[in-house]
């Protein structure tokens, strides 16, 4: 037993915790949360249960690993399970939490992930870590609640002297504690991930694929990031395994694809800003070579959880994506055949998923942003396919959203729509597929600001001007139409609220939303993902059902509701902020 100093963890009641690595490293600090969440688990999933202890490689992580082992023997665990390394991807736990068994036949009850999602990794950076229940899936709030109430009120945690686990090695490592066994179990995590993807095409329509991609005309590229020479995330502890040896791609359309500990000194965070290197290759950027683009393109964050997906010279939005892979699931992947159970996106999503839904008569769930909320749904046979705007897409097979899914995904879909065509001239394209999705169900329009590092209290400021405004309609579009005559008019204000069908939980406060008559809408939300300061996000979508008017370009068909959008928020004057750090 180890007694603690006062050092307390600023834990969100619905978040997982990412401070600093300095903060993360103080002492105890670490110690607090993990025992927080020892004692708010039921016993019999702490005692004499098995674990799982990962992530994504990120500074701090084999230490921290380490530290978990020790606890976990403390605290009366069975057995723990870790990736080789240290690295499994956040999919890659939910897997092997939900599938993986045991030499006794037994699965692991849980598990610690160690990551901080796309946000930077180093000494001077991010760490994370969250727990994972039985079902792969997010802690609920009624863990996290716990385990934030926990924090502030423990005084000691338990913990084993034990010598360290030799993690970089495959194999059993047995102790004896307290008159019984403590086994760590060191496995190959992407063999693990290979076989749960099941690659051998009950999953996906791939038997094809070799075909397509040894034309050289579809490409996979996976794990990109910033400029700072495109730093490596846990996706590249798979992508060999799974693109190359296992789908015929060459291993040179592998970019950056070693998992490092500050990725790079790089932002692991998959979208046009960041996603430079990539970004360029696909002829969407400056590119130092005259080369024709590849066909297909795609990036993973830090762990392996996003993703975003490029055609040559063409960018699919994730709202698009997400839409894409329901509406071709069918047909195109053999998971899917029997047909979907409904389909689910979070609130700022674009409601491109909402007209899929539509047209299949499928059941539609619209949820606050967070995980959770759709493993609820799955866990109820409400929800196949569902996704979020921030590059991440998923579906039944896992508890967690799952960049490598949807790259398999969308190459299962272009497999399909290759068929006939398996010699590799005149392919049907990312952008073919995108036009013609958007022929049939329209077109939504739509964009994302990020005001990032803001002043917490100049952002709160922001928003509850906003709330305030909402009281009256007339007044909306009065500033409204004197911004812009050529917009419509606004026809609902609110705070989105989500009543959960499942269990009944009621979320409120998810965001704050201004809706047009045309369908158009504008959303506002401040994310807790960063370390510092406060990053507002603004959503700006338009749709667009006219045939004649799809294929203009997105800032272009955006520039009125961008321009009401700002000036309504007065972004400028809480901000300072003249642009945002980034436009998605």
């Amino acid at each position: 037993r180890a007694r603690l100093s006062g050092s307390r963890p600023r834990l969100s009641k619905a978040k997982s915790l990412e401070p600093l690595v300095k903060v993360f490293t103080q002492p105890h600090y670490l110690q607090n949360f993990v025992q927080s969440t020892f004692n708010a688990l039921p016993a019999d999933k702490v005692k004499g249960a098995r674990i799982v202890v990962s992530g994504d490689g990120r500074y701090y992580s084999k230490e921290a690993i380490q530290i978990i082992i020790k606890m976990a023997a403390g605290n009366g665990v069975r057995s723990v399970w870790v990736g080789q390394n240290g690295l499994l991807s956040t999919p890659a736990v939910s897997a092997v939490v939900r599938e993986r068994v045991g030499a006794d036949g037994s699965k692991a009850s849980g598990a610690f992930i160690l990551t901080a999602s796309h946000n930077p990794g180093g000494p001077n950076e991010d760490f994370g870590i969250k727990y994972n229940m039985e079902n792969g899936g997010p802690a609920p709030e009624s863990i996290t609640d716990k385990i934030y109430e926990n924090t502030t009120k423990i005084k000691e945690y338990l913990t084993v002297e034990l010598p360290d686990v030799d993690i970089g090695k495959v194999g059993v490592t047995t102790f004896s504690v307290d008159g019984g066994t403590f086994d760590v179990d060191v496995f190959d995590s992407a063999s693990d991930y290979v076989k749960l993807m099941n690659l051998s095409g009950s999953c996906y329509r791939l038997q094809n694929s070799h075909s397509v991609l040894t034309t050289g005309a579809v490409t996979c590229l996976c794990c990109h990031v910033k400029s700072y020479d495109a730093l490596h995330g846990v996706a590249g502890a798979y992508a060999k395994r799974i693109f190359v040896e296992e789908l015929g791609a060459k291993e040179s359309s592998l970019l950056n694809c070693v998992p490092k500990e500050d990725f790079g000194g790089g932002h692991p965070d998959p979208n046009l800003t960041y996603a430079k290197e990539l970004v360029a290759l696909m002829g969407l950027g400056k590119s130092t070579t005259q080369d024709e683009p590849p066909e297909f393109g795609a990036a993973a964050d830090g762990d392996a959880d996003r993703n975003m997906i490029l055609g040559k010279r063409f960018f699919v939005t994730p709202s698009d994506s997400v839409a894409i892979i329901a509406a071709n699931a069918v047909e195109a992947i053999p998971y899917f055949s029997a047909g979907l159970k409904g389909v689910a996106r979070s609130m700022p999503t674009s409601a491109a998923l909402d007209v899929v839904a539509q047209h299949l008569n499928l059941k539609f769930f619209e949820v606050p942003t967070g995980w959770k909320f759709f493993g609820n749904l799955m866990d109820a046979g409400l929800c196949s396919v569902c996704g979020e705007e921030s590059f991440g897409t998923g579906s039944d097979h896992i508890r967690e959203k799952d960049g490598i899914w949807a790259v398999l995904a969308w190459l299962s879909i272009l497999a399909y729509k290759n068929k006939e065509n398996l010699g590799g001239k005149n392919l049907v394209s990312v952008e073919d597929i995108v036009r013609q999705h958007w022929a049939t169900f329209g077109r939504h329009y739509y964009t994302r600001y990020d005001y990032e590092n803001v002043d917490a209290g100049a952002a709160k400021e922001l928003m509850a001007s906003l709330v305030k405004l909402q009281s009256s309609l007339s007044e909306v579009n009065q500033i409204v139409k004197g911004i812009r005559s050529d917009v419509s008019s606004v026809v609902n204000a609110d705070e989105f609220e989500y009543k959960d069908p499942v269990d009944g939980s009621i979320s409120k406060h998810q965001g704050i939303r201004y809706l047009f008559e045309d369908g158009s809408r504008l959303v506002f939300r401040l994310s807790g993902t960063g370390s510092e300061g406060a990053t507002i996000r603004l959503y700006i979508e338009q749709y667009e059902k006219d045939p004649s008017k799809i294929g203009r370009e997105s800032q272009e068909a955006l520039g009125p509701l961008v321009e009401v959008a700002l000036k309504l928020s007065k972004m400028q004057e809480f901000t300072g902020r003249s642009a945002p750090t980034v436009i998605t």
